[in-house]
């Protein structure tokens, strides 16, 4: 296929925490905020001054420094942010607002700050407490810390406008944008889609780490230019797969995976598109942020959280997904010491094979994959045996 104008410019962007968008976005007044988790909801952080950012660590190398102070049980992510954070690679954040999505994540960054790592004059922390319950009394939580600790943090540190009109044009912007990216992630579903799943990685991964609005102009222009884009009339995928796991914003991961012969056509992952990239609906009736607060929270598939309903709707989430976008098999990836991930990705395992009837591959991973080969044959035995079920009828 020919290539898409401005990938080249995505990865580029992908290359350093400390993005050319950030300095520019940064160089105009605006606060760069920054996260670690979809469960600090970012369209709180995307204000009249300022923005965020969720935090990578690109181009890991040796995590010796930070496994002294977490120690090698706790996952490569954490490990790597907080060794990115001791050599400091995130001292353009000028505030950093994160929840306690896991105990790894609350160890790194409360070592991040008890090691001055950011030493910006005005810079702070805030730890958001996050429901493990999606429901009224969880919600109620929710809408109390966001308040406190996002709305309110940002409004007497910066200045920025928390009202609800602000809000509401945080919203539309969030849903601008979320359109396109579902609009581009759609031509996955084609029989022989027009867009890879490592280029709308790439693409997806951009709107996590740059302000939105200086993406959507690159965003419309893309989708402008799939449309009439030919897909190749020989591809060399041999099954379609849904990825579905813990955080991945290795770039390496997804074209690993393509490579050895499977096409990603959904993303269940975190840095993913599902969820994560709806649109919020709001309407006139109600407190703007209870209704934002609410969608992160309801439609959130983190296995933190930990009703039955919960539990049972993130299995058939991921049978949807194999279902809508046509694909042949999962693979359920966790990273290495993922305590969340660890329960989930077998229990979805067990649901997708014995009470969906899908294929399914099981990885552990660390948080840089390189050139993995191990990984790489595991995935490519994996896809023949998705070929043989095929040609068996779908028996195994």
């Amino acid at each position: 296929m020919k290539d898409l104008k401005h990938l080249l410019y995505f990865e580029r962007l992908l290359d350093d925490a400390d993005n050319e968008l950030i300095r520019k976005a940064q160089a105009d007044g605006r606060k760069c905020v920054g996260s670690i988790c979809y469960q600090t909801p970012e369209v709180l952080m995307d204000l009249d001054k300022t923005f965020p950012v969720r935090l990578r660590a690109p181009r890991s190398g040796s995590l010796e420094m930070s496994t002294y102070y977490l120690t090698s049980f706790l996952c490569e992510y954490s490990r790597a942010i907080l060794e990115r954070a001791m050599e400091g690679g995130y001292k353009f954040l000028d505030c950093m607002i994160v929840p306690d999505g896991c105990t790894m994540v609350n160890r790194c960054v409360e070592n991040m700050e008890l090691l001055h790592t950011i030493d910006k004059e005005g810079f702070f922390y805030r730890y958001l407490e996050v429901p493990m319950k999606a429901d009224d009394n969880g919600l109620s939580l929710y809408v109390s810390e966001c308040r406190t600790k996002i709305l309110g943090a940002l409004s007497e540190n910066f200045g920025a406008d928390v009202s609800d009109s602000a809000l509401r044009d945080a919203v539309a912007r969030h849903n601008k944008l979320c359109r396109l990216i579902t609009e581009i992630g759609n031509f996955r579903k084609e029989d022989n889609p027009r867009i890879t799943g490592y280029e709308f990685h790439i693409i997806c991964m951009a709107t996590y780490i740059a302000p939105k609005d200086m993406l959507i102009p690159l965003l419309e222009e893309t989708l402008e230019e799939l449309k009439t884009r030919e897909p190749d009339p020989s591809p060399k995928y041999r099954a379609r797969v849904v990825v579905a796991g813990s955080e991945i914003d290795d770039v390496d991961m997804i074209k690993l995976i393509e490579d050895s012969g499977a096409l990603v056509v959904a993303d269940r992952f975190c840095f993913g598109s599902l969820p994560g990239r709806q649109e919020i609906v709001l309407n006139d009736s109600e407190d703007v942020l209870t209704q934002i607060c609410r969608q992160y929270l309801m439609d959130n598939q983190c296995p933190r959280h930990m009703n039955l309903e919960k539990v049972n709707g993130r299995k058939a989430y991921v049978a949807n997904l194999v279902k809508e976008y046509k694909a042949d098999g999962v693979i359920y990836e966790q990273m290495k010491f993922c305590d969340p991930w660890a329960y989930e990705h077998v229990t979805g395992a067990f649901d997708m094979r014995e009470k969906y009837g899908y294929p399914v591959l099981t990885i552990d991973r660390p948080y840089a994959i390189g050139t993995s080969g191990q990984l790489r044959t595991r995935v490519q035995a994996f896809v023949e045996s998705v070929e043989i079920k095929k040609l068996q009828g779908g028996k195994e």
